[in-house]
């Protein structure tokens, strides 16, 4: 991926801002209560914790899919419950989302319109567009599946599919869940590579859920770690490179 051309809307201050807030499904029974948390411009932050205790759910919530039973959620500018515009925040989710009988390219390029389509009444994908689905297919290692239908791809190729599409949108957030999952080794390090790249030269902001903590603390800035109903923050041994806004 490379850093130029899109005018990737970047934030001074924090990308995510959450204040005194609980999550969850009944208000009677929050899952997680988050005092403060703050993502900024360029930085990794991964999320671990037992299976349950609201990591997925603090990402839903986040991306405006699940309102926080109380507290301020700000996401790119927006508090909750209004949303970012559109195109701002990426997601992976645990199940991708992908239309299976279409292509590889037909798939991303969705992510790409939404990114680069500034009509609502525009019918054909613009140049720009196709620019960034093709730069994103080809650092996910797919180059040679453009036309390949979904329903014929392996686990780990889709979930690259789905890597490549949010970052063909070019947002100023990714929110990830387990999107290393199903992959080998090489793989692996080919997609966070192509991620990571990415946040770093644009600016954005990365927030990850990862189930496996030592490649959490590898991968991020910061592992925040839920468990008990809170959020427990850890410095991890990555080091931050600094983004120049």
């Amino acid at each position: 991926m490379t850093g130029d051309s899109k005018e990737i809307e970047v934030y001074r201050n924090p990308i995510v801002r959450l204040l005194d807030v609980e999550i969850g499904y009944k208000k009677t029974e929050p899952l997680v209560k988050i005092p403060n948390l703050e993502i900024f411009p360029g930085e990794i932050v991964a999320i671990a914790g037992p299976s349950g205790v609201g990591k997925t759910t603090l990402l839903r919530t986040i991306a405006g899919l699940v309102r926080p039973i109380s507290g301020s959620v700000e996401v790119c500018g927006a508090v909750s419950p209004s949303k970012p515009s559109k195109g701002i925040l990426g997601y992976v989710p645990q199940r991708l989302g992908l239309i299976r009988h279409t292509s590889v390219m037909h798939n991303v390029m969705i992510g790409a319109n939404a990114g680069h389509n500034k009509s609502l009444w525009s019918i054909l994908p613009s140049s720009l567009a196709k620019k960034y689905a093709s730069e994103a297919i080809n650092s996910m290692g797919l180059s040679d599946k453009l036309r390949e239908p979904i329903r014929r791809l392996s686990g780990g190729q889709q979930r690259r599919v789905a890597t490549a599409r949010t970052l063909a949108q070019r947002p100023s957030l990714i929110m990830a869940d387990e999107f290393l999952s199903e992959l080998d080794e090489d793989t692996m390090d080919m997609v966070l590579t192509a991620v990571t790249q990415y946040v770093r030269q644009s600016g954005a902001a990365l927030l990850v859920v990862e189930h496996d903590v030592s490649r959490a603390k590898s991968m991020a800035d910061r592992l925040l770690v839920i468990d008990d109903g809170r959020v427990n923050p850890f410095i991890t041994e990555a080091t931050a490179m600094e983004v120049k806004i």
